[in-house]
């Protein structure tokens, strides 16, 4: 049944919102990098970060391997925790080079290749799987907190349920296609931020009526 409501609402966040059409991005690479990034900062800042390693023409594994770690700290500034964010940026590069770069990566198994991502100093379940997903095409779901929250608030999950386990479940809710784990994710996305908020926005929720959240604190409309 839980399954099944997940489909549900994936359903009708699609019909909502639309295609998404993730990850922004032009290349496989740039994706991996903005997985990095993103780490606990907004998308907007990371955009920033991307632009200036694309001006100082450095969005390359090597070139980051390369250049001095105060220099590289200082182009990904925007993105927030850019020391921290530089080491792991210089830590996946040098393993994405040890592994022969895309093209060696592509033809391992999915799960070997996660566990590989996972090996890597700061690279956690949910930016292995938005490289996965999204840069490598493999059906394994994003867990964020976005995807948490709102799975928690309309009855999908509890709030102890692990990562994997969350994981796995959407991804046989959504008989492992690649297109529609990447549209879901998108689309929880964009909900989060419109309506699904931490303080949340139900009156234009179109989820409301089925929000243990919304019908316990009479929002809905």
């Amino acid at each position: 049944m839980k399954g099944n409501a997940i489909f549900k609402l994936y359903q009708r966040l699609l019909q909502t919102y639309g295609e998404q059409l993730w990850w922004p991005a032009e290349t496989a690479f740039e994706v991996m990098v903005g997985a990095i990034l993103t780490q606990n900062t907004a998308w907007s800042n990371v955009e920033k970060a991307i632009t200036n390693l694309k001006q100082s023409d450095m969005l390359s594994a090597q070139l980051i391997v390369q250049t001095p770690a105060d220099k590289l700290a200082e182009i990904i500034r925007p993105s927030g925790y850019f020391n921290v964010k530089t080491k792991r940026l210089k830590s996946f590069c040098h393993w994405y080079l040890q592994q022969g770069g895309f093209t060696a990566l592509s033809t391992q198994a999915s799960e070997d290749l996660r566990q590989g991502l996972l090996s890597v100093n700061g690279i956690g379940p949910e930016t292995a799987d938005d490289m996965l997903l999204y840069a490598f095409h493999r059906p394994v779901f994003v867990i964020d907190t976005y995807t948490r929250r709102l799975f928690t608030r309309i009855g999908c999950a509890d709030g102890q349920a692990g990562y994997d386990e969350l994981r796995i479940e959407v991804e046989q809710s959504l008989h492992n296609n690649v297109k529609d784990m990447n549209e879901f994710h998108a689309l929880i996305v964009r909900h989060a931020k419109d309506n699904c908020k931490v303080k949340p926005v139900c009156n234009s929720c179109v989820i409301s009526n089925n929000c243990s959240h919304a019908n316990n604190s009479g929002n809905h409309s």
